[in-house]
């Protein structure tokens, strides 16, 4: 039986994650975690969050989280979801500043008071329901068309421009980095677990991946 374990340092979405992967694979072991040596012998592991980056790192910092994901992520699938991902990049603008696990080498950014889409302007948190494109193939997308859409809940973004490890994007006043994979990570700044069939699908295909 697959182990999947979900890392828990008091930040995230951990019953609504914990519950979709239990739907889509019910011959899955779904630990909710922080003890570290059930995640070291874990198949899969998800970081989730929710919340200002800086009291997640102060958390995952607190219980070594942020080496433990150094360490696993090199011999089995990781997934990232939304403050998730952030964590995963090398510093976020929130909280005045902070610097996170740096996994990825991108910056964290604010939307700023005044983001604009033409003349309309847009509200800050980024909130509902937006298309993801593919940027590049990757299994995670499996069974789940280009342009499907996602939700989405945040302040803050990782820019998809120049970042050669999008492998999906949306578009919110600024394209945005709706994906992220490298090696045995792939992360996401949308809500699998709120987004239905495709989001559902991806939690899927995340527990059938083998990694890079």
């Amino acid at each position: 039986m697959k182990t999947v374990a979900i890392i828990d340092y008091g930040m995230g979405n951990l019953h609504s994650v914990s519950k979709a992967v239990e739907h889509v694979a019910p011959d899955t072991r779904v630990l909710v975690t922080a003890e570290p040596d059930l995640i070291r012998e874990a198949d899969r592991v998800i970081l989730p969050g929710v919340g200002a980056i800086r009291d997640c790192m102060a958390e995952m910092r607190r219980l070594n989280v942020d080496k433990l994901v150094l360490e696993v992520y090199r011999d089995r699938p990781l997934l990232g979801i939304c403050v998730g991902m952030q964590a995963l990049m090398a510093h976020s603008e929130e909280n005045e500043g902070v610097d996170t696990i740096g996994l990825f080498p991108a910056t964290v950014r604010y939307f700023g008071d005044h983001l604009m889409n033409g003349e309309e302007r847009l509200k800050v948190p980024h909130m509902g329901w937006n298309e993801v494109f593919q940027s590049r193939d990757h299994p995670l997308w499996h069974q789940i068309d280009d342009g499907e859409r996602f939700y989405f809940v945040h302040s803050y973004y990782v820019a998809a421009e120049g970042n050669p490890d999008v492998v999906g994007h949306t578009r919110y006043g600024v394209d945005i980095a709706a994906a992220v994979a490298r090696d045995n990570v792939f992360a996401v700044q949308f809500h699998p677990e709120k987004s239905h069939r495709a989001g559902l699908q991806l939690l899927r295909n995340f527990v059938n991946w083998s990694g890079a």
